[in-house]
């Protein structure tokens, strides 16, 4: 489901910003953009993300701006700075290029500063503010997820409603189709007979059969009944994503057995192949909203 929150609050020597953004996505999937001082608290932070949430694609970005007006400076780091001078003559030497190093290159390395001030924040404070930080972030993104999946819930049962609505006519369809039955047996065996009467109950028994093969009754109360568990599901607590997505293959099966029964039945025939149309075209509206949901 998708998602967004920010949080910006003041942390051991500097503000710290933490934001985290979902999108759809069949799991669970994590990427974090933090500066090589957070790389430690990456995994307690994952999870964390991994008891709140069970499916997106989850963005979690964090800031970092240090104070300047407590009489602390930026500082090279020599370290940094050492590694990579030592890298750039190794590959000048082993490919014979006769160059310098760029200070101003090197200036741009991540990680090339550090600040000095009241010396460096120690691990356990920075993952307590992160954590900190998180668990608010997260806790407003559960209440824009939870404004959003209300407005979901309210368009899938719109959707199922309908469904259910081109079930009923449907049914109706299928209640009349007898008569037209005998009547296309009829008009058949006339052509075919030369104008030879054939007995009333045969031609009944005749168009029972055909009716029978054609007989859709129990895809539609199976495609009625999903609609009511598509409902049910939406309503329940705790996961449910992936079983929506199995109860909505269902249904399309359900659709696509009645269109293929349908075919060559005249104008009751089109009539009902219409509806199941509208019926795969709002099964495919509820499975696009579907993969917002967990």
């Amino acid at each position: 489901m998708t998602g967004f929150a920010r949080v910006a609050r003041p942390a051991a020597g500097g503000e710290l910003t933490l934001s985290i953004k979902t999108v759809n996505h069949k799991g669970l999937d994590m990427h974090f953009h933090m500066p090589p001082e957070f790389d430690g608290v990456e995994p307690a932070l994952r999870t964390q993300v991994r008891k709140r949430l069970v499916r997106g694609h989850v963005q979690v970005q964090v800031f970092f701006k240090r104070n300047t007006d407590n009489g602390g400076a930026l500082a090279v780091n020599h370290t940094v700075l050492h590694g990579w001078l030592t890298a750039f003559r190794e590959a000048a030497d082993a490919f014979g290029l006769d160059s310098k190093p760029d200070l101003n290159q090197a200036l741009r390395i991540p990680g090339i500063f550090e600040s000095r001030a009241n010396g460096l924040v120690a691990d356990a404070t920075l993952e307590a503010d992160v954590l900190s930080a998180a668990k608010q972030a997260l806790d407003a993104l559960e209440e824009f997820r939870v404004r959003e999946g209300l407005a979901i819930e309210s368009e899938l049962k719109s959707r199922t409603a309908s469904i259910r609505k081109l079930v009923r006519e449907m049914e109706e369809i299928r209640a009349k189709a007898i008569p037209y039955f005998q009547q296309r047996l009829r008009e058949r065996l006339s052509d075919l007979l030369g104008g030879y009467q054939v007995e009333p109950a045969r031609l009944t028994q005749e168009a029972a059969i055909l009716a029978d093969r054609s007989d859709i009754s129990e895809e539609l109360v199976r495609l009625k009944t999903h609609a009511g568990q598509v409902d049910d599901l939406i309503a329940a607590a705790g996961e449910t994503g992936k079983k929506l997505d199995f109860l909505l293959q269902e249904m399309n099966r359900e659709a696509n057995t009645i269109l293929s029964k349908t075919n060559g039945l005249g104008e009751p025939g089109l009539r009902m192949t219409d509806l199941a149309l509208e019926a795969k075209a709002e099964i495919d509206r509820i499975r696009e909203q579907a993969l917002n949901v967990e």
